[in-house]
């Protein structure tokens, strides 16, 4: 087995695509150690046979796959592309009210050429960083900073650039005394209210609330296996049948992938992944979405700030009419 094969996280559906590369991997590292024949053939005929088993595999995926895809722990995450695309990013940090919550990125920086606030929801990609960042949680001060930089991106007539990665708003019971539902209610408000262009990008999971509170945007982006919905399928199968195991049923009538989304008019764009998912090639996929929001920005130069607001709430109503 590879280095790159053994660190690599499968998912149940790719366990024939695991066989054939572990194989691959494993003649591999007979012919260099010299200790087998020549099987240079054998090795590119199963190489093939993986390549295509992938591309196969990810080509019907089901919208419960796409949702394990879209939470994959080495899926790239909001500081990946930050750190990716934004030239000189200056974080900024605290609500001023309460505390600083973590779970929700953002700051300052440049994108190709423009200064933009950027906010995102960060995961972690290992076990320290998650309970750091709350596995992508937002508590009430987390929207009430993404009301603070939002303000200043209209005061000085910056763009806002968000990346929506979260499986909701953190529940506690903390999160409640300090009002969240009127913390998401005023980020989403916040987002309807700007003078200049916002674009969200859904890189991974969008959940409910949580995520559109700094997703109701000009111009809504999805990575292709993403999913956006107003609740997990867990939760809606829970609700609906009182049975969880009822999740891959329910992830299919919530019509929560991209295409879906893309068809009802929800979602503007899809940006396509490398095959296998963007944790496979992760660089790629960082760059295709900020051709994208570049290209979407692009849009709305020379539009005043009432146009941009009447475009926005347009959008938003328009939802479901056609």
């Amino acid at each position: 087995m590879s280095a790159s094969t053994a660190l690599r996280t499968y998912l149940d559906f790719e366990k024939p695509i695991l066989e054939l590369e572990n194989k691959v991997a494993e003649l591999k590292a007979l012919q260099q150690e010299g200790k087998g024949p020549q099987i240079a053939d054998e090795i590119a005929k199963l190489e093939q046979k993986a390549k295509a088993a992938l591309t196969d595999t990810y080509a019907k995926l089901t919208p419960w796959q796409k949702t394990l895809v879209a939470r994959h722990p080495e899926r790239p995450h909001a500081l990946d592309f930050i750190n990716a695309l934004i030239e000189d990013f200056t974080p900024l940090a605290g609500d001023r009210y309460f505390a600083e919550d973590e779970a929700i990125v953002g700051g300052l920086g440049k994108f190709r050429g423009r200064s933009v606030v950027v906010l995102g929801h960060e995961k972690g990609s290992d076990t320290q960083s998650r309970i750091k960042h709350n596995f992508g949680m937002a508590r009430p001060e987390g929207y009430r900073k993404a009301v603070r930089l939002m303000d200043l991106a209209d005061r000085f007539r910056m763009p806002v650039i968000t990346f929506v990665d979260t499986p909701g708003a953190y529940p506690g019971i903390g999160a409640e005394e300090r009002g969240q539902a009127e913390a998401i209610a005023r980020s989403t408000d916040a987002c309807l209210q700007l003078g200049v262009p916002i674009i969200a990008v859904i890189v991974g999971e969008g959940g409910s609330g949580g995520a559109i509170a700094i997703a109701t945007a000009n111009r809504i982006l999805m990575l292709e296996h993403a999913i956006y919905s107003v609740i997990s399928p867990e939760g809606a199968a829970s609700i609906i049948w009182r049975d969880s195991n009822k999740k891959e049923e329910a992830a299919t009538n919530m019509k929560i992938t991209a295409q879906d989304l893309d068809q009802l008019g929800v979602i503007d764009a899809i940006v396509k992944e490398p095959t296998g998912g963007a944790h496979r090639d992760r660089e790629s996929v960082v760059i295709a979405t900020g051709n994208a929001v570049h290209r979407m920005l692009s849009e709305f130069d020379g539009k005043s700030p009432d146009e941009i607001r009447r475009q926005r709430h347009d959008r938003f109503l328009s939802i479901g009419r056609g």
